[in-house]
């Protein structure tokens, strides 16, 4: 008898295109007037205004510089690094070529990488595995995204630079072909949508260059690229990754990597990186390609902390934060066939510069935003943002050391879709060859399209997904108002499948009702990649990562 099946892409809706995309002229005394707006404030849209920012002091100095040049960094949480989560070894090439005047020691990392381990767990047991060589970290530091993007914040705002916290984007601002600014969400709307007392109207800034730095699965780099028809050869696809920071009676000295359970089919692995001698951070990564319908990454995660390999790590600790995000893991190949257009260029996670065999992304993040940068001064000086003079950006990034260490990869995820132990020989293939053997065969498809098979119920334990939301620091106002939205008639098997898929327990299925706590979301965006799609909400919302 066959396993009932189905595809997450039949109950998908598409993004209202017409609400992201404005063919409006800014007016009135309440347009703030900017040259440049970068909308994020990670590592790659701050390391970009620094840039930036560095290179007009220097002009300036000369004496035949721009003047004035106003730089502005757009960020949805509340504070700087408040919704920055990653694993967070850091290759600290970015750090060094944005401040070549510095030393190692004066960057905000926590630690040298001194000894790293790489398992094959099994649900009772563990396997030492030779470290591949994607995954050899000498060099590298252990550190927190949180605490590195609250440091480059402030060398940015000692450079001049802009930096408005609470003010997400809801939508880009165009005139003709050419991106003109951008607006910003509405604040204090009550759940149907009118004012509140505390209600703040969006607020249109205007730009000579748009810069989106806006992170995984950008909803106006998913916009721009749909009204643009940019495509890539491969779909971008995504992985979920949740995350625990614990409190712990002794950290180990070495970095750990694992592969294998708790995932059966799917792609992915843990992590458990000692971020001081009592402090881990402990997560889980899954793509979200995978087969079983039930399969839940935070429930998988408590369940991998009573495996014998973490189990005495954490025993007498606790977890004092908590958090998910996903992951761009398309690689080469599901990169835009362009990242600039006029006025406008696409950095960092939005355009799916990661490195997925090494888990690496914040330096290529950083390393897009400085080449960006110096495209867009030139293009100040030439007084041309037009796409023509903002290719040098393309041209730059595709030249960089960047690309080539992507090219290297290309293949790599992608060969996983055939299975672990399959996927595993592949890789190790793809590694002694750059990539060249094998190839990868077929048509690829978007994680929404790959079908899912209804699987047994599963059992839940440790941390409920309800006290994981409280960890995460969730400032989110109960009556704010809807920014899931769902697609129409969604049968009980899809239902389901939401309900697991969500780390942070927004939908629940009540008797035949999807039932929809949109208060609880924590921006990971998987739910935007094969379920309800996301949209921003207003500024504060969502996480408050200390640590992360």
């Amino acid at each position: 008898m066959s396993k009932k099946r189905f595809v997450p892409a039949n109950f998908q809706i598409e993004l209202p295109y017409d609400r992201l995309i404005r063919r409006e002229t800014p007016e009135g005394e309440d347009v703030v007037p900017l040259d440049v707006v970068f909308v994020g404030a990670g590592p790659a849209g701050l390391s970009g205004a620094i840039e930036l920012a560095r290179l007009i002091q220097q002009d300036n100095e000369k004496g035949e510089g721009l003047g004035d040049v106003q730089i502005g960094v757009l960020e949805k949480a509340a504070h700087l690094g408040g919704h920055n989560l990653s694993g967070s070894v850091v290759n600290p090439i970015g750090f060094r070529t944005l401040f070549p005047e510095m030393k190692d020691k004066d960057f905000p990392f926590r630690r040298p990488v001194t000894k790293e381990k790489v398992y094959l767990l099994t649900e009772k047991g563990s396997m030492r595995l030779p470290t591949p060589p994607t995954m050899k970290n000498h060099g590298h530091y252990i550190g927190s995204i949180c605490e590195m993007v609250r440091w480059l914040g402030q060398q940015a705002e000692g450079l001049g630079v802009n930096i408005f916290t609470s003010f997400p984007v809801e939508s880009l601002l165009v005139q003709d072909e050419r991106v003109i600014g951008v607006r910003t969400t509405a604040a204090g709307l009550l759940r149907d949508g009118q004012p509140g007392p505390q209600h703040m109207p969006a607020t249109d800034i205007t730009a000579q260059v748009t810069v989106l730095s806006e992170g995984t699965r950008g909803t106006l780099t998913q916009a721009y690229n749909n009204w643009q028809n940019i495509n890539s050869e491969y779909p971008q696809i995504y992985a979920l990754g949740v995350k625990e920071i614990w409190k712990v009676k002794k950290a180990p000295e070495e970095i750990i990597h694992t592969l294998g359970w708790p995932l059966k089919d799917a792609f992915g692995g843990s992590f458990l990186y000692p971020l001081a001698n009592d402090l881990v951070a402990l997560g889980l990564v899954a793509g979200l390609d995978y087969r079983e319908h039930n399969l839940d990454v935070h429930h998988a995660l408590q369940k991998m902390k009573q495996h014998p390999l973490f189990a005495p790590i954490l025993a007498g600790g606790e977890v004092v934060e908590w958090g998910a995000k996903t992951i761009p893991e398309g690689g080469y190949h599901a990169i835009g066939e362009r990242l600039h257009g006029d006025g406008l260029v696409v950095l960092g996670d939005a355009a799916g510069l990661v490195n997925v065999p090494a888990l690496k992304g914040i330096h290529f993040a950083m390393l897009s935003g400085i080449l960006a940068a110096r495209s867009i001064f030139a293009a100040l000086k030439a007084k041309d943002t037009s796409r023509t003079q903002l290719k040098s950006y393309d041209q730059m990034l595709r030249s960089s050391s960047l690309w080539t260490d992507l090219y290297k990869v290309r293949h790599m995820r992608h060969a996983f879709k055939e299975g672990f132990y399959t996927g595993g020989i592949k890789a190790g293939l793809m590694t002694l060859t750059g990539g060249s053997f094998p190839g990868v065969k077929g048509p690829q498809m978007e994680d929404a399209e790959e079908w899912r098979e209804v699987a047994p119920a599963q059992e839940k334990l440790g941390l409920s997904k309800v006290d994981a939301v409280y960890l995460s620091g969730n400032k989110t106002r109960d009556d704010i108002p809807q920014h899931l939205t769902v697609g129409k008639d969604i049968p009980e098997d899809v239902a389901d499948f939401y309900t697991h898929m969500c780390p942070a327990g927004v939908y629940e299925r009540q008797g035949d009702q999807l039932v929809i706590n949109a208060p609880n979301c924590v921006d990971c965006k998987a739910t935007d990649v094969v379920g309800p799609r996301w949209q921003p909400r207003e500024g504060g919302s969502g996480p408050d990562y200390k640590t992360m």
